[in-house]
């Protein structure tokens, strides 16, 4: 009976203790610090500045009228079918015409005047030609009384009358010389009026001036266009779809960032999932000002063979600014984490940068220019360690650092957690709701030294 006491006492003491013993390793526990971390690796880094833009065609036509009336037919494309969006056109193809009643007058008239005037052009000639013989007549006239003079054989009246003869039929020559040369200008601006009434009866029949396919009809059978000060707009014609370009808005502040032959990757809201590429082709120096904001459009030059790519889809750009290989890589995190002072090692909180002594050190500019010098912290038990690195360009995920004690592998703090399992929450490098650089490829697993 003793012996069952002794062993119950016992257990009892022994389960008091184990109780006293959890809750101090619990207590301890709670106040011990868990810091999320995460390792350096190496890979490359690309640098871009992002922009959206619109998809245009590299060269559209816009064809108008240059004259006034009633639309009533439109012509056929290369497949025989009536004009409308997305018709094929070749160079000279009927794309409508308008109705030319009005001016098929014009032109009758302008011949019937033609004719008219040649017609006196032939009389002034045919006078002209009898003026010259009464001339001949008259001068022959003139010189025999000349041999003769005024004497008995040729009154003096009659030699005055042969006389005046002569000069009126030079006068009259010279009169009829000028009534040709009046009658063939008179031909001349007639040819020209019918040549104008025959021009602009043929502006009665749009067509294509260019090949291409048709992207915008702005007119319909019936409709009345009229062409006084502006040329209406009738047919938007993109001569080669296969070549696209992206008209891209770029901010003042990344503007310098931008030249010719530079990388561009985009993507569209049609095709989510696929990345196109480009090369940047002009930037345009008539800047736009929106709101005090100062942008430039950007030509960016696309290939689309596979005509993917449709006339004004939104694009959303990045251009390429700068491109690392085979560097370190950290999450910028890593380097705006300042750790309380009771958390920095005690033979290094002297020196130290922390939350109440200084600002947080800011990840460099996405242009990647210079270098910076920055600290990121190092677990070691319960307790953390600076590490001086100096940083390089950004993505605006990870930055590029270098130092002397930084290595492949070492695990640095990136903060503070509660719990372990928050680790893959929080950490910026697994978060799949991150912006995604496009030109960033998967790093391939290195072997292990």
């Amino acid at each position: 009976m003793r012996f069952f006491r002794a062993t119950a006492s016992g257990v009892a003491i022994l389960a008091v203790a184990a109780g006293v013993g959890a809750w101090q390793w619990r207590a301890h526990a709670a106040h011990k610090p868990s810091f999320r971390e995460t390792a350096v690796k190496r890979g490359d880094l690309y640098v871009t500045t992002a922009a959206t833009g619109t998809v245009e065609p590299e060269e559209v036509v816009d064809v108008g009228a240059q004259v006034a009336g009633l639309i009533n037919v439109f012509g056929k494309d290369k497949n025989g079918k009536k004009i409308d969006y997305g018709s094929v056109v070749e160079e000279g193809t009927i794309l409508a015409k308008i109705d030319d009643c009005l001016y098929a007058a014009d032109v009758n008239l302008a011949k019937a005047q033609l004719d008219q005037d040649r017609a006196g052009e032939v009389r002034a000639q045919a006078d002209l030609d009898q003026m010259r013989a009464k001339l001949k007549q008259a001068e022959a006239d003139w010189n025999r009384a000349q041999k003769l003079g005024p004497s008995e054989a040729l009154a003096p009246t009659a030699y005055d009358s042969y006389k005046a003869n002569y000069e009126i039929a030079k006068a009259n020559v010279a009169l009829d010389e000028a009534s040709l040369l009046q009658a063939k200008a008179t031909t001349v601006q007639a040819e020209a009026t019918l040549d104008k009434a025959q021009r602009t009866l043929d502006y009665c029949t749009i067509v294509s001036p260019v090949k291409g396919i048709i992207i915008d009809r702005r007119v319909t059978i019936g409709e009345t266009v009229v062409s006084s000060f502006n040329t209406p707009s009738l047919f938007l014609i993109a001569k080669d779809l296969t070549r696209m370009q992206v008209w891209i808005s770029v901010n003042e502040a990344d503007i310098g960032t931008i030249h010719p032959g530079q990388k561009v990757s985009f993507t569209v809201d049609a095709y989510p999932n696929r990345v196109f590429e480009g090369k940047v082709g002009k930037i345009r120096l008539n800047a736009t000002m929106t709101q005090n904001v100062v942008t430039y459009t950007v030509e960016v030059n696309a290939d689309n063979a596979d005509g993917t790519l449709l006339p004004y889809l939104t694009a959303n750009a990045q251009f390429l600014t700068s491109e690392q290989h085979d560097v370190l890589l950290v999450p910028n995190a890593a380097l705006r984490w300042r750790p309380p002072p009771d958390l920095i090692a005690p033979a290094f909180r002297d020196n130290a940068p922390t939350r109440s002594t200084n600002p947080p050190v800011e990840a460099p500019s996405a242009s990647g220019a210079g270098r910076h010098p920055g600290t990121m912290w190092v677990a070691e038990g319960e307790f953390v360690r600076p590490v001086h690195v100096t940083s390089g360009a950004t993505d605006g995920t990870e930055t590029e650092v270098q130092g002397p004690d930084l290595k492949e592998g070492t695990e640095i703090v990136l903060g503070l957690q509660l719990a372990s399992d928050l680790l893959a929450e929080n950490d910026p490098t697994n978060n799949p709701f991150a912006p995604q650089n496009p030109w960033r490829r998967p790093t391939p697993p290195r072997r292990p030294q």
